[in-house]
């Protein structure tokens, strides 16, 4: 075999890694080019921790929200990345099974994983609606969002479970359209051969 029969491999990695799987639809889209927001929130919360820094040891005048301000930050970031990874198809899996199939075998055991992290992550979306109500209901069913309890007391930490709840249900969503598409394509008279 040539050098010229292999693919370049860069250029593979770069076209798995550059856009969404096609599979993920419009959602996955949208999910693909809201990674930038969050993107943006990580270099604010780097940012905002230089800004502590100078503040507190040249200045003696340390603030009382950053702390809290960059963990929140941080916070969303990484949920929102795992949505990310679902619609780019780079998340972690254990590939003894998968990477010995190919085409419409593959495409079966895509469909059958995403039907099974979609009804994972509806459990887990579950949960997080459980953990909402007790971050922003009292127990005489009014409306009172958990606070962090600092001098500062933002409602960092009711909105974060807000957040977890909507990426998840998001995330069930979008598994749902992949394991549709995934199976569409194999049930598919010709299915691709990737």
């Amino acid at each position: 075999m040539r050098d010229d029969d292999l693919p370049d491999v860069e250029a593979v990695l770069e076209q798995e890694v550059a856009a969404p799987l096609p599979e993920a639809g419009r959602l996955g889209r949208l999910i693909d080019r809201g990674g930038i927001v969050f993107a943006i929130g990580i270099v604010l919360a780097m940012l905002i921790l230089i800004q502590e820094v100078i503040l507190r040891y040249f200045f003696n005048a340390p603030t009382i929200w950053a702390h809290e301000t960059t963990v929140f930050l941080a916070a969303i970031a990484f949920l929102y990345g795992g949505l990310y990874c679902t619609v780019r198809n780079s998340h972690i899996r254990v590939v003894l099974l998968y990477d010995l199939v190919q085409g419409r075998a593959r495409r079966v055991l895509d469909a059958a994983i995403s039907l099974v992290c979609m009804i994972a992550t509806g459990f887990f979306a579950w949960a997080a609606w459980l953990m909402v109500q007790r971050a922003i209901f009292r127990p005489d069913g009014s409306v009172r969002f958990e606070t962090s309890g600092s001098a500062w007391d933002p409602a960092y930490p009711a909105y974060l479970k807000l957040f977890l709840l909507a990426v998840l249900a998001l995330m069930a969503l979008q598994f749902m359209i992949l394991a549709f598409n995934f199976a569409r394509a194999a049930l598919a008279r010709h299915p691709e051969t990737t």
